[in-house]
């Protein structure tokens, strides 16, 4: 419950000299004057304001006039009375000041002016009644209001004053006490001093009295307080003060809108910011080019290119002319959600409204072609920015130069790297190291190492460059040159990672090399690096190679304890160990159990049982597993294919191969070398030499090349059956093609030879 407040010791002090506060003693309270009775409730239309300036306008000081020197203001003939009331008092009571106050209460110049006088008189103590009384009178006139402003920013700028809920109260209690009617300008530029003195915390308590009090917040004086809310990041007190608002049945206006979705957009929550959007547009709130703006922006930023550009499209038909920035950001949606066809749409309607081509646009367009495979595309509008006058800048190249890498055009990504030299714009170690997987990929290691140098030299090679080429040289299984470059990078002081210690990893077991490998892994360890779960499927997979499943299914054991979650690629990896090892029933019951826990198998895991099964010599069981394949929806590859047939080759069930060959070519898959060295090997050891010559000659047909196996099968077909010419003419053929003979090829010819009692020459 509130109590009267008149006459605190908090209360009675200076206002016009904020240093002073609380510095003066305590006084009696006063009998209430004697003035004609008002409603308690006037008409708040009467105090609406009709022009309220931003922020920025309100001056910190009182204005030059309001100084006018006291020995002025009493030679002024108009003013004389005044003077003589103030002379006349050598003692001044708080009732005195008062009545004399509300004397004046129909010329509020006069009043301040009495009121700056008194304040200089000796043995005056000023009180918050008297100055609250002046400002109601200043207050009720639209001449003086900026006077009331100023007083109340001088005031709440000052060192201390009374708390905000104390002062509301004492105003509204002032009001009424004094008939003045409760005018909510004061309290709403109260409100508005808080924020602009920096006291927010204020403004918020003095917000929530006005609320308690029934006294209602304006607009404009809500949207200074969010904004500065905003501002300070101060979310949850931007909802509160919001959501206060519209319990309140104040709506808010346009700028409302404005404040609340940036305000989404700035905590991250795009989606709350079209929420407001939504809201204002279905109360009715009339939304301007601003709000539309930004509305598009939170679309973008989700992002959805379908909404952005449907309110682009309203926003149009409502006669607003979108800007730059808002087309630029749309478009950016597009391309980053691949509808390429779309962003050029309003790039040509961008132009069609005489917005101007920038290069944030042209950059999206390039991004979004590379996206979309159509590398020629990007490079030709690269070519054509010129006649925009625009000129490529580091993102521009970045982009370009990447994709060009990732496309395997190396000459053009190493001359767009010279041209950005050329220019003065600094390459960044994310050029340098596209470029050296690029050329890592294409198999060009000078180049590669080159740019690794320059790195390096430059001081710009980070972990990543390194990884670059430790990933190559442990996927090629050259883990001595993988050593060279982790002892220059500990050399040159960059740390190893996770990544890098996972390449030595992978290089380790790659040689099978397993000791060597775990030494890595417990070293990882005890530098605090925490393995992942790429870490623990490259060290199962290296030992199910090696046979030890045991030690393999121990480290999923430690893997799953240390709450690190399996991948596809774990499972598979399982799967296709146990198979290895000669444990495929054992592999098909874990796949059950992996699919039971949420696991879709793909090609390659089916692959991995069905070669399991074939390896076994159970064509049943693999046959089943390519039924169970097809119930799952999986679409049978090659690898698949040629597994099935070569287990019925081993199992001399020719026709089911030919079969599943056809089965093959109508899917439209072709065999490939393997598949066909299968099939050559079968009818040679049939004796059918006539078919084994006809899948050779369409094996090259096909595009295909015969390797050293597919030669040494036929020249041992033809050995077989005491064919030598033929096995002969093969030989030749293997050496004009450039095709390496092994040491089956030579031990076959000589064999033949001389069982036919010819010499070998």
């Amino acid at each position: 419950m509130r109590s009267s407040i008149t006459y605190s010791p908090c209360l009675t002090r200076s206002f016009l000299n904020p240093k002073s506060l609380c510095s003066q003693p305590q006084f009696p309270n006063i009998a209430p004057i004697s003035e004609p009775p008002s409603s308690d409730n006037p008409n708040p239309n009467a105090y609406c304001p009709q022009e309220i300036d931003s922020e920025s306008n309100f001056p910190t000081k009182p204005t030059t006039k309001s100084e006018v020197s006291i020995s002025a203001f009493f030679l002024e003939p108009k003013h004389a009375d005044v003077a003589a009331e103030i002379s006349q008092n050598s003692v001044l009571t708080q009732a005195h000041v008062i009545n004399i106050l509300l004397s004046h209460k129909s010329e509020p110049r006069s009043a301040l002016k009495y009121f700056k006088g008194v304040e200089k008189k000796r043995g005056f103590v000023k009180s918050v009644d008297s100055f609250f009384v002046l400002l109601h009178i200043l207050g009720g006139f639209p001449p003086t209001h900026k006077a009331a402003q100023n007083l109340l920013n001088q005031w709440v700028s000052g060192d201390s004053c009374p708390a905000p809920g104390v002062l509301v109260d004492h105003l509204a209690e002032c009001s009424k006490r004094f008939a003045f009617g409760l005018n909510p300008r004061l309290f709403n530029y109260l409100l508005n001093s808080y924020v602009r003195a920096n006291r927010i915390k204020d403004a918020m308590l003095c917000f929530d009295r006005m609320i308690e009090s029934d006294i209602t917040p304006w607009v404009p004086y809500m949207n200074i307080l969010l904004t500065a809310l905003v501002r300070r990041n101060l979310f949850n007190e931007v909802r509160e003060v919001h959501n206060k608002m519209v319990l309140k049945g104040i709506s808010g206006d346009c700028y409302t809108v404005h404040v609340m979705m940036r305000a989404g957009l700035k905590e991250g929550e795009a989606e709350k910011a079209a929420e407001y959007f939504i809201d204002a547009k279905a109360t009715g709130v009339e939304l301007d080019a601003a709000a539309y703006s930004i509305a598009i922006q939170a679309a973008c930023v989700r992002p959805d290119w379908s909404l952005a550009s449907g309110l682009l499209k309203e926003m149009r038909e409502m006669g607003f002319v979108p800007s730059e920035g808002t087309y630029t950001s749309v478009i950016g949606a597009c391309v980053k959600q691949g509808n390429i066809v779309e962003a050029l749409r309003l790039k040509d309607e961008m132009l069609s409204c005489g917005k101007p081509m920038n290069l944030v646009v042209a950059t999206s367009l390039m991004k979004g072609y590379c996206v979309q495979g159509d590398l020629n595309s990007a490079l030709d509008l690269f070519n054509k920015i010129g006649e925009f006058g625009l000129s490529p800048n580091k993102v521009t190249y970045s982009i370009l130069i990447e994709w060009c890498c990732n496309n395997g055009n190396m000459e053009k990504a190493n001359e767009l790297y010279t041209q950005m030299k050329d220019k003065g714009i600094q390459p960044s170690v994310f050029n340098v190291n596209s470029l050296i997987r690029g050329f890592l990929k294409s198999r060009s290691l000078e180049n590669a190492s080159q740019l690794f140098d320059e790195a390096i030299k430059c001081g710009i090679a980070n972990v990543i460059t390194y990884n670059n080429l430790l990933s190559w040289f442990c996927e090629e299984g050259k883990v001595n040159e993988a050593q060279s470059v982790w002892e220059k990078m500990i050399r040159n002081t960059v740390v190893p990672n996770v990544v890098s210690h996972n390449n030595m990893i992978l290089g380790h077991c790659r040689e099978g090399n397993m000791d060597v490998a775990n030494s890595v892994f417990l070293e990882m360890v005890e530098k605090g690096l925490k393995p992942n779960v790429i870490t623990y499927s490259v060290l199962m997979n290296g030992y199910f190679r090696k046979g030890d499943t045991e030690r393999a299914f121990d480290l999923f054991d430690q893997m799953v304890g240390a709450n690190i979650a399996p991948t596809d690629f774990t499972l598979n990896t399982i799967i296709n160990g146990l198979c290895k090892v000669g444990r495929t029933s054992e592999a098909r019951d874990r796949l059950k159990n992996f699919v039971d826990g949420g696991f879709v198998p793909i090609c390659l895991t089916y692959n991995s049982i069905i070669h399991g099964f074939v390896k076994e010599g159970a064509i049943n069981s693999a046959l089943a597993v390519y039924r169970e394949m097809h119930e799952s929806g999986v679409s049978p590859n090659v690898v698949t294919y040629t597994s099935l047939i070569d287990g019925f080759c081993k199992s001399n069930n020719i026709d089911h191969a030919l079969k599943m060959r056809n089965e093959m070519k109508n899917k439209g898959l072709e065999l490939d070398v393997i598949g066909y060295s299968t099939l050559i090997d079968a009818f040679c050891k049939r004796r059918d030499m006539e078919s084994a010559r006809e899948l050779f000659s369409e094996l090259s047909e096909v595009g295909l090349a015969p390797n050293t196996v597919v030669y040494n099968i036929m020249i041992s077909g033809f050995r077989n059956l005491n064919n030598m010419e033929a096995a002969l003419d093969l030989h030749k053929k293997m050496i004009n093609e450039n095709v390496p003979c092994d040491l089956q090829t030579y031990t076959t010819l000589i064999d033949g030879l001389l069982k036919e009692g010819r010499k070998c020459t």
